[in-house]
């Protein structure tokens, strides 16, 4: 085959798993995602005769990178508005949610949000892209020895979070049976048969 012919293949294998991974790391920014997804490819393709046998973790690896150029270009835009006093505060706009307004289980996402960005990025290859610990380390530039102690940090740092965060109980502590115990991989990742 070709590397036109394989940047093909993975071209149509891949799109729409990379297509999610982005739009997961930028909600609600259509337009940017599209042209964070097209540079993937772009990228892709003037590298098609680097691509790998199993493209996919390399392609995420990609779009790790287009995703920091993309949001460092964005926090350019947002301080030019902002000095330009164009933002919603310099208008009087405040928006203030109801107190019941939080979505079920958002103190997850709280807590996932305290975590750094690196422990963020590995906890959603494991958990949303349901990569392997070998395909993680492509997808990072490490290696697995490294992606496998780097995915377990996390995930115990992200447990301390949950717990520290968690919805309060409702009835005392005296009145409750105790909790059953959570296995460390079950927060957000599942084994996948991978490595």
């Amino acid at each position: 085959m070709s590397n036109d012919e394989i940047f093909a293949a993975a071209y149509r294998e891949h799109y729409w798993a990379v297509s999610r991974y982005v739009a997961r790391r930028l909600p609600g920014r259509t337009g940017e995602v599209e042209e964070v997804v097209a540079e993937v490819f772009t990228v892709a393709w003037r590298r098609r005769a680097d691509l790998p046998a199993s493209p996919l973790p390399w392609l995420y690896g990609v779009a790790r990178n287009c995703l920091a150029n993309a949001v460092r270009g964005y926090g350019r835009r947002r301080r030019l508005v902002d000095r330009l006093g164009n933002d919603e505060t310099a208008h009087g706009r405040h928006v203030v949610d109801s107190p019941d307004a939080e979505a079920p289980g958002a103190w997850v996402h709280e807590a996932l949000d305290r975590l750094s960005p690196a422990d963020r990025e590995i906890l959603r290859l494991a958990a949303w892209e349901e990569l392997g610990a070998e395909e993680i380390a492509v997808a990072l530039g490490c290696g697995r020895r490294a992606a496998t102690m780097r995915l377990h940090r996390a995930r115990r740092r992200l447990r301390t979070e949950i717990d520290r965060l968690g919805p309060a109980p409702s009835a005392p502590a005296e009145d409750r049976p105790p909790p059953a115990p959570v296995p460390a991989d079950a927060t957000l990742c599942k084994d996948h048969g991978h490595g």
